[in-house]
């Protein structure tokens, strides 16, 4: 489907059965389009087929980069056609793995706050915005969601603002102000005959659409190509010429820290890290008519990576496992 395909004219189920097909294909990618082809399943109406999709996924966890992620998906399709019961049980069961991502937490609060459990929402939010908030000064792109999310569910509970509300209100770019754009009393005013209401009410509702687009319009992350040993020893011992690339696991190690807090230092920013694996380097080698052995060859394969949605965000947030896959928190590894 391409991205400028009116919502109007996408047959759903097509498209559905389309990424099902690309997925057989192309195993490494396939969470990632059999959540969206989950998703367009949702919109065509066959939720039931959406958790299918879902079930799929979780009948091998082992395999998933975001287990956390797929059962909030399911947990919130479920509330939506009527098994509430095993959405809550979900729910519940997320919350109390916590996990270190903000996107199930996001999902959950979220399908509470549709369903008005405000209060639930709010919890949820706020254990979120305690677990993942760095101690630092600057919030990490991906956690803005969460404290806006917390602003509005507050601001429908009629609280007072609170520290983190600040924050959100720090953090939004729009022209509008959080504080307008979560009001109440908008609702009230889309069944209003006034015409200067409705006219203030496109105007809000424009400038939260423009607010998602730019959100959606973010590009895929700059990301650095991460070898774990074993890939590298691979690697390494079938194509000696990368050797002058990488000259030890641990130099390797290094030199992506050492890259990544120069590019963010520069005002680079959407950083991440992809992992590659050497079947998967060969295959990508083969594509472009290129010897892997070729250095050029490795910069075109993490963009690729990352386009991909195989990125994981950089740095990682507070108290998460360090990207190089020791066993230890990020900020006591290569976050010193």
């Amino acid at each position: 489907m391409r991205p400028d395909t009116p919502a109007e004219n996408v047959d759903h189920t097509a498209e559905a059965a389309r990424l099902e097909r690309t997925a057989g294909l192309y195993p490494e990618d396939a969470e990632a389009l059999l959540l969206r082809a989950a998703a367009h399943l949702e919109l065509s109406g066959d939720r039931p087929a959406a958790t299918t999709l879902y079930d799929r996924l979780l009948s091998t966890p082992g395999t998933l980069e975001n287990p956390s992620l797929v059962r909030a998906l399911k947990a919130a399709n479920l509330w939506e056609y009527g098994h509430e019961a095993e959405a809550r049980a979900i729910i519940e069961g997320i919350r109390t793995t916590a996990p270190r991502d903000p996107g199930p937490w996001l999902i959950v609060a979220e399908s509470l706050e549709s369903h008005d459990e405000l209060d639930a929402a709010e919890d949820t939010f706020t254990e979120a915005a305690r677990l993942l908030l760095p101690d630092t000064q600057e919030t990490p792109l991906p956690l803005h969601p969460l404290l806006h999310g917390r602003h509005r569910v507050r601001r429908m509970r009629g609280l007072p603002h609170d520290d983190w509300d600040t924050l959100a209100d720090t953090l939004h770019t729009g022209p509008v102000p959080l504080d307008e754009l979560h009001d109440p009393k908008r609702v009230w005013s889309l069944g209003s005959d006034n015409p200067a209401e409705l006219q203030a009410e496109i105007s809000r509702l424009r400038a939260e659409l423009g607010t998602y687009r730019e959100a959606l319009s973010r590009p895929f992350p700059v990301a650095v190509l991460h070898w774990p040993a074993p890939e590298l020893a691979e690697l390494l011992s079938a194509y000696p010429a990368l050797a002058t690339e990488y000259p030890s696991h641990e130099a390797h190690l290094a030199t992506i820290e050492s890259s990544l807090r120069e590019l963010s230092s520069s005002g680079t920013a959407n950083l991440g890290i992809v992992t590659g694996t050497v079947p998967s380097y060969e295959a990508f080698a083969a594509s472009e008519a290129t010897s892997p052995d070729d250095p050029t060859l490795l910069p075109q394969y993490a963009t690729t990576l990352a386009s991909r949605g195989r990125a994981v965000a950089w740095p990682p947030g507070a108290g998460a496992g360090c990207w190089c896959g020791s066993e230890k928190a990020y900020e006591g590894c290569h976050g010193v």
